[in-house]
Formats: C-alpha cells, sequence, structure tokens
C-alpha cells in the first residue's frame, strides 16, 4: 500500500482540478455562447484562451497584450505576476497549467525520448519580449494569442467545430492552418521531451522562471543525505528534466514536489524563505 501511495501524483490532483474549474462553463454546451460575465474580468494564472467556449477566466498573457496594443503600461497585469512569481515561482505550472496537464499526458507516449538542448529553453524569452510585447505593441495586434498553441486546441478548433452557420468556417485561412502546424508540432515534440512548450515557447513559464531563486516557496537539498550519484530519482520523475542535484531552484523548476516525494534518502525539503533577491546565493 505504501509504494501505491507513493505513486499518486498530488500535482496531477491539481491539474485536473484546476482544469474543471478554469473550464467549467458548461452551458456553452447548450447555449454554444462563450462566457463573457464578470469572471472573465479577472486573469488565471497560467495560459487560459478568452476565446475557449468553456473557459470563465482571461489569460494573463492575452491581457498584457491588450495593454500594449493600447500603448498602457500593463501594471494591473505585472503585479498579478510578480505577486504570483513572488510566493510560488513557477508553481502555478506545475499544478494548474490545462495545457502543462496535456503535454505530460503527451509524454507518457512510450516511444523514444530526446534530451532537450540548455540553450532552447532561452528561446521562451524571446517569445515573451519580442512577439508578445515589441510586436504586440508594433502591430496593435496580440500576435502570441494569434499562434498560441494551447489557444487552438482550447478555442480554435472547438469554435470551428460547434460552428452551426459556417460563419466562423468561412473565416478559417492561413493564420489557422499555421496555428494548427504550431500546435502539431507542439505535439510531436511533446511527445518526444518533457514539456516542450513550456521549457521552450511559453511566455508566462519565462516570466515565473526569473522568480524561482527568490520566491518563498523554496526547495532546499541536503548533499550529505543525497544518495547521488547513485540514485538519480528525482531526475527520473521530473516533468521539466532538470537536474535537481545542482539546484532545485533552477528557472525551469515548476515545483511540482514530486522529487521531494520520491526522494529515498530524504535530502529535499520544501521551506519559506523572505523573497529578497540579495539573499540568493550565487
Amino acid at each position: 500500500m505504501k509504494n501505491k501511495r507513493r505513486k499518486i501524483k498530488h500535482h496531477r490532483i491539481g491539474q485536473i482540478i484546476a482544469s474543471i474549474i478554469q473550464l467549467g462553463y458548461i452551458p456553452t454546451f447548450w447555449t454554444g455562447f462563450i462566457y463573457q460575465g464578470v469572471l472573465k474580468r479577472g486573469c488565471v494564472p497560467i495560459l487560459n484562451c478568452w476565446g475557449c467556449p468553456l473557459s470563465l477566466f482571461s489569460c494573463p498573457i492575452g491581457g498584457l497584450q491588450h495593454f500594449f496594443n493600447l500603448h498602457l503600461f500593463p501594471f494591473y497585469i505585472v503585479g498579478f505576476f510578480g505577486a504570483i512569481g513572488m510566493l510560488v515561482g513557477r508553481m502555478a505550472c506545475g499544478w494548474l497549467c490545462p495545457f502543462g496537464l496535456f503535454q505530460d499526458l503527451l509524454n507518457k507516449i512510450k516511444t523514444v525520448k530526446l534530451k532537450l538542448p540548455n540553450w532552447m529553453t532561452y528561446i521562451k524569452y524571446a517569445v515573451l519580449i519580442g512577439v508578445a510585447g515589441i510586436i504586440s505593441w508594433i502591430t496593435l495586434e496580440p500576435w502570441f494569442c494569434k499562434l498560441c498553441p494551447a489557444g487552438i486546441i482550447e478555442a480554435g478548433i472547438p469554435l470551428v467545430l460547434a460552428d452551426k452557420t459556417g460563419d466562423i468556417r468561412a473565416l478559417v485561412g492561413w493564420l489557422f492552418w499555421t496555428k494548427a502546424a504550431i500546435l502539431i508540432g507542439v505535439i510531436v515534440f511533446s511527445i518526444l521531451i518533457k514539456r516542450f512548450f513550456c521549457r521552450v515557447l511559453c511566455p508566462i513559464g519565462a516570466i515565473y522562471s526569473v522568480f524561482n531563486r527568490f520566491s518563498l516557496v523554496h526547495l532546499k537539498i541536503d548533499k550529505e543525505k543525497c544518495k547521488q550519484p547513485n540514485c538519480g530519482i528525482c531526475a527520473i520523475v521530473c516533468p521539466m528534466d532538470i537536474n535537481v542535484y545542482d539546484n532545485p531552484n533552477q528557472k525551469e523548476c515548476i515545483r511540482c514536489l514530486e522529487c521531494f516525494k520520491n526522494c529515498p534518502g530524504i535530502a529535499l525539503t520544501v521551506k519559506f524563505k523572505k523573497p529578497m533577491p540579495w539573499d540568493v546565493k550565487p
């Protein structure tokens, strides 16, 4: 019984519950309308397409681009990201994101697995600054939303399939198929590489990653208790494929706590620390 309990992934339960809550507008199945009530005024801390028929909330990256399109500084969005990041770092990515859950399930498909070159993890910063930032500011268009693979699987494809009048299908063009091609690419690479989109392309992951080393929720490793190099369980169970022994608080950690739960030497602990940048060791 003990071994079976250890196999329960608590962050997976969190992902499922969060997905049900965020994508919980059931009336759309008989009304066919996108929810536009008071809840849509608020953001969830992860990707959540506004146009998804089931979505009850807004996407913070969509909100960020909205302010950029108006040439306004996004005080609300910056404060929102800052508060989440200072509190838990990238933990929202591990416990709340439906698209993260989608990638985790894809990677369970039995096939050859590949290692992601470290340099590719920096591409997401270019996506954040270049696509969601500069290009959106200049063109007055939310270009990340136009290309987001989470958006087409949550909104684009369902809206086209549910279209009874043909008006939406008549608008399908090169942008839809480009977005679909990006989704297919993300699906293929997510099967081969753990959390490909989160590590390479997600602008939200890029934002939260800068907070990981000094967020309030913090991981600490006791290297005297650690059974490396003969163990390696933390690396095996990590959905982001990071080396926990070198640094459990590196930028790619999504604080799923699987390493903490599965460590045979009980070498990892979760602690709370004052979120002071100057308190970080180089």
